[in-house]
């Protein structure tokens, strides 16, 4: 439940009266606590099946109608010098209508409701099971579960020891988990738990706050959030010495796989889809859950497993081939490896990095970040999506005659390319720009039949593959027509050829490059445009560059880039991989990230 008033130093105790129009059942006593209420049940009636509502004052019942369309109770406690201190749900016991009396509570203290009552409201709205509301309430929204406990803390409620979180029911899951998942991390207790989890638990409860409630939990966890990121443990100073990689925030190598470009694309990634088919369906069937989270009847993965496919003949070759080959090594719906491959187009969310010397040698670094607010493990507090695709990074080598034409670091399943370089001519890392107009406009009019814009993930396998230097990789990315906004950032290698492209849908907004004149050694992209302020929940562009400019162009190498990369915020739940490319030497590396806790969520 939300914030309550302070109570006062002790709370009188309780008498109950029944609602307007009845009389008192039998069984509804506040002088015998624990009492079974079926009695009550059978006088109140199904229409009535829940405790009318009253307040109390000075020992004597004031009656009250119920609240239109939930049959619940409110209490407004009287501290001993007679003034309201607050009110809460007061709590049914499971027979349904004995009430506990709170007779010796301290500051702070109260009684919440327990589950039944909401299970029983919301059970018709939501069509989910009795036995799956229940158990979100009681893992998530009531800590205290189904006992009665005198004047729990009503500001800042302990998280469960345990939930279970059902994920067969849309209805209730937020982001591809339950309620319970998100809810659990706004505990405000634990060192481990942030407060930026706290919002995202704010916001996967949405549904289940009243408005006002919602808007003040959001707005407090904003700000704590926003202030976190400036201070520790959410953040740190730079760190020195992490490569080669090691510790805890080291996951470990990433596996290398050849793609052989002479073979007919739907036999290209045979090898690889091979082995990593279990967890390709293991993150397949996260989306599906995803999706129906938002919608519970399941029209959404109707609509991807009978119309995707017919649309699969509009991508541009040879993806459509090479994601059809996926699909029947896999067993999975051709439908689903399609919005699996969409799916990147949504939720990049990463930092990029280059840097030039004091002998304008280039340097290329990378986080990716991937899986916000699709789904939250309340067990080990980590994203779903994010620990899922893990095991899907990989690093290929494509190759056309038996020789290297480019290598990228990507995910199994995924036939576009995020992170890459052609060996001594140019490297290229895409992020996503947050834009109004963003992926979701561009995808709705593919599929109605405006196809004249590129997928940002088959341009940028396109550019890697057939670009032969860094201004015709350049040119294009300024120049072509995309389904969604993006951050190119394009490397080269040679003093200068370092930019970060701000693109629109439909055009370039900016090209920010490297220009060693104005003392312009690095150029850094995150999520937001450079002449804008970042996120104020979500600031790593500016713990880069300080990290950067602590670092000085003189000792800039991979190493100390991948230390700019280890540091937190830069480093966060979300962060899946980081890559590190030197082009002019053709050095290639990705590694396997994890932040332990205390980390921020993104």
């Amino acid at each position: 439940m939300g914030r309550g008033r302070v109570l006062g130093p002790r709370c009188e105790t309780l008498k109950l009266g029944p609602s307007r129009g009845h009389s008192a059942p039998s069984g509804l006593s506040a002088d015998r606590p624990g009492r079974s209420g079926d009695a009550a049940q059978k006088a109140l009636g199904p229409e009535r099946s829940g405790i009318s509502r009253l307040r109390v004052s000075g020992g004597r019942n004031v009656r009250r109608p119920p609240p239109s369309g939930f049959q619940g109770m409110h209490r407004v406690v009287r501290s001993s010098a007679g003034q309201d201190r607050g009110h809460k749900f007061l709590r049914r016991t499971r027979g349904g209508g004995t009430l506990a009396r709170p007779n010796h509570c301290r500051r702070g203290g109260g009684y919440l409701t327990n589950s039944t009552a909401l299970t029983r409201a919301l059970t018709p709205i939501l069509q989910v099971p009795p036995a799956d509301l229940s158990s979100i309430w009681e893992g998530a929204l009531f800590p205290f579960r189904d006992t009665e406990k005198p004047c729990p803390h009503l500001l800042a409620p302990s998280p469960p020891r345990s939930a279970h979180i059902p994920t067969s029911h849309g209805a209730v899951l937020v982001a591809g988990h339950a309620v319970a998942g998100a809810r659990s991390a706004l505990s405000s207790g634990g060192s481990s738990r942030g407060p930026c989890k706290r919002l995202v638990a704010a916001l996967a409860a949405g549904t289940m706050l009243g408005r006002s409630l919602l808007n003040f939990v959001l707005l407090t966890v904003a700000v704590s959030c926003a202030t976190a990121q400036h201070v520790p443990p959410w953040t740190e100073d730079c760190r020195k010495s992490t490569y080669p990689p090691s510790g805890p925030t080291y996951r470990g190598p990433v596996p290398w796989y050849t793609i052989n470009l002479d073979l007919p694309p739907y036999k290209r990634w045979q090898e690889l889809i091979t082995e990593k088919a279990p967890a390709l369906k293991v993150i397949v069937n996260s989306m599906k859950d995803i999706a129906n989270a938002f919608v519970p009847s399941g029209k959404i993965m109707q609509i991807v497993d009978q119309k995707l496919p017919g649309l699969l003949e509009h991508f541009p070759g040879p993806y459509e081939e090479e994601m059809k080959g996926i699909s029947d090594i896999t067993g999975i719906p051709l439908g689903e490896i399609i919005s699996f491959n969409i799916f990147y187009e949504f939720f990049t969310i990463c930092t990029s990095i280059i840097t030039e010397d004091k002998k304008g040698h280039l340097l290329h670094g990378r986080n990716m970040d991937f899986g916000i607010f699709l789904g939250w493990n309340i067990n080990n507090n980590t994203w779903v999506v994010t620990e899922e695709l893990k095991p899907l990074t990989v690093n290929l080598d494509f190759q056309r005659n038996n020789k290297t034409v480019f290598k990228a670091s990507s995910f199994a399943g995924y036939v576009g390319m995020l992170t890459g370089f052609k060996p001594g001519l140019f490297s290229l890392t895409l992020n996503e720009r947050f834009s109004t107009s963003g992926g979701y406009m561009g995808v709705i009019e593919w599929i109605l039949g405006k196809r004249d814009a590129m997928w940002i993930g088959f341009i940028s396998r396109s550019v890697l593959e057939n670009s032969t230097s860094y201004e015709e990789a350049k040119n294009i990315l300024i120049k072509s027509k995309l389904l969604a906004p993006a951050y190119f950032i394009l490397g080269g290698n040679k003093s200068g050829e370092g930019c970060v492209i701000t693109r629109d849908r439909r055009k370039s907004l900016d090209v920010y490059e490297l220009d060693s004149k104005q003392d312009r050694w690095y150029v850094v992209e995150t999520n937001y445009d450079r002449w804008k302020n970042p996120f104020f929940l979500d600031d790593r562009r500016d713990a880069a560059k300080m990290c950067l400019n602590h670092t000085t162009q003189e000792k800039i190498s991979l190493s100390t880039i991948y230390d700019v990369l280890s540091t937190k915020p830069v480093l966060n739940k979300l962060t899946v991989f980081t890559t590190l490319m030197d082009v002019a030497k053709g050095q290639f590396e990705t590694y396997l990230r994890d932040c332990p806790d205390p980390c921020i969520g993104w």
